[in-house]
């Protein structure tokens, strides 16, 4: 897909891989929606994107909620008639030993990281089928592909977010839709620091990654993003297998 002129909604768009991403974006002349719970924060990026001349807007959505999600497809299309691309990157883990971790923190990240895409999936596929055909951006993570003590729920959360991706890359591939999964590795953000559950756990995990694996920019990952978008590809990795 060229990227010019398209319409991109983008989750979890407020810092990190989703601010990245929409700047990549719009450098390639797409139209945004920037949708994460941080309105302020959306709204100061939308108006930076609108002073440097791209079309941009701020819609304040929690992903875990069914009528924010709704809602923000419905002003999605009102301002800019259409949705061509959708980058589900809205997301947050939870550390916890599998025998020890905490129920409520399982339920709020299966809410956000499963819940959260697929409901935008739902919203966003009628839309693109009467336009004929879009792409949808699922980002996962390399611990779903991991046996990680201390992260098994949320390796489970994006495992799962890897099958609905893959089983609907084939029911929406007939109707020009198509669906790519992301895979990104550790990543120099924030996303390990909002995260949920065991603190001591985390900042160890934390420790551990940045020693033993290589630390990606988030821009570098907006890039891949992209690159998928425009090659038409199936999966990315920052690292090719």
């Amino acid at each position: 897909m060229e990227i010019a002129g398209k319409v991109a909604v983008v989750t979890g768009a407020s810092a990190g891989i989703g601010a990245a991403t929409a700047g990549e974006l719009a450098r390639g002349g797409a139209k945004l929606v920037l949708a994460a719970r941080s309105a302020e924060t959306l709204k100061r990026m939308a108006a930076s994107f609108t002073a440097e001349g791209h079309e941009a807007i701020a819609v304040a959505a929690d992903m875990r909620d069914p009528a924010q999600i709704a809602a923000m497809i419905r002003e999605a299309k009102t301002r800019f008639g259409r949705i061509d691309i959708l980058v589900n990157n809205a997301g947050q883990a939870a550390a916890g030993l599998v025998a020890e971790v905490a129920l409520a923190d399982v339920r709020q990240i299966v809410e956000l990281n499963v819940f959260g895409p697929l409901l935008a999936m739902q919203a966003v596929i009628p839309l693109m089928k009467e336009s004929g055909g879009g792409v949808i951006v699922n980002v996962s993570s390399m611990v779903s592909k991991m046996h990680i003590p201390g992260l098994g729920a949320y390796a489970a959360t994006k495992a799962a977010l890897n099958l609905l991706s893959e089983t609907a890359r084939y029911e929406l591939e007939a109707s020009g839709i198509k669906v790519i999964t992301m895979f990104p590795r550790t990543t120099a953000t924030d996303f390990g620091k909002n995260s949920l559950g065991n603190q001591a756990l985390r900042q160890r995990q934390r420790g551990q990654a940045h020693a033993s694996a290589p630390v990606d920019l988030p821009e570098a990952v907006a890039q891949k993003i992209v690159e998928a978008i425009r090659q038409d590809l199936p999966e990315q990795y920052m690292e090719r297998q």
